[in-house]
């Protein structure tokens, strides 16, 4: 752990971690520390600035510069981990900026640098700084975070206007369903790949992120109802959450 200014190494602990978005908590016992500006996931745009601030190979507070290149990516880590509503910066981020703050041009928080593309190059990426609010929320306040698993990979995209006009739709946007995993509640329920998630539980799912917070622990059992776009039809269809498993 890196010390302070003056050069006394600060007490941590780690308050909690979520695996699922590859985020965690540490509470740290040190004076006069100045927390920084969160931003918000609405406000950012491809083409802004990005700056990513990180210790790349062990180089203390080293500052890149780049753009958000692209806005709800989805990524696996090397475990087989999906994490979804990620942003793509090209950035450049190296071992070491991993859990470091990506800022835009007025200093805010916009997201937490995650990983990299090898060997590629400005392929980089961050988790959104909605995500990490939320999640870091709920790991102050219990430590970990019990989820519902329904077992989709999914992207945002936007809807067509006569679409959202003829099948009156809460909003301009959903999830489409990019994979089904065998076995589970949504492949049990019928989902299928291509299908374009817009509702859940009678409350609108405009991205990954909003349906991400609808899966919570309480719903775990409990029948859900989940309105679908697919093709030209708007189908209805009843999910039972699991639990998600921790590995």
């Amino acid at each position: 752990m890196p010390s302070n200014r003056s050069g006394r190494r600060p007490d941590a602990q780690v308050a909690g971690d979520d695996p699922d978005t590859d985020l965690a908590v540490i509470r740290i016992y040190a004076p006069q520390l100045h927390p920084v500006r969160l931003g918000e996931s609405r406000s950012i745009r491809v083409g802004q600035l990005a700056i990513a601030i990180g210790n790349p190979f062990g180089f203390q507070c080293t500052l890149a510069a780049g753009v958000v290149s692209a806005l709800g990516r989805s990524f696996r880590a090397r475990k087989g981990r999906l994490i979804d509503d990620i942003i793509q910066t090209d950035a450049a981020l190296n071992p070491g900026n991993s859990g470091g703050p990506l800022v835009n041009s007025r200093g805010e928080v916009i997201g937490v640098n995650t990983a990299v593309i090898l060997p590629a190059q400005g392929v980089c990426f961050a988790i959104g700084i909605d995500t990490a609010k939320y999640v870091a929320g709920w790991l102050i306040k219990a430590g970990k975070i019990r989820r519902s698993y329904i077992g989709v990979g999914g992207q945002n995209v936007p809807l067509h206007r006569r679409v959202v006009r003829f099948f009156q739709l809460p909003a301009g946007s959903g999830v489409l369903v990019i994979s089904v995993a065998a076995g589970s509640p949504a492949a049990a329920a019928g989902l299928r790949e291509g299908d374009v998630i817009v509702e859940f539980d009678g409350r609108p799912v405009p991205s990954i992120d909003a349906l991400h917070k609808l899966l919570t622990g309480e719903r775990i059992g409990h029948g859900s109802p989940m309105t679908v776009i697919r093709r030209t039809e708007k189908v209805e269809l009843t999910l039972w959450p699991e639990e998600m498993p921790r590995d």
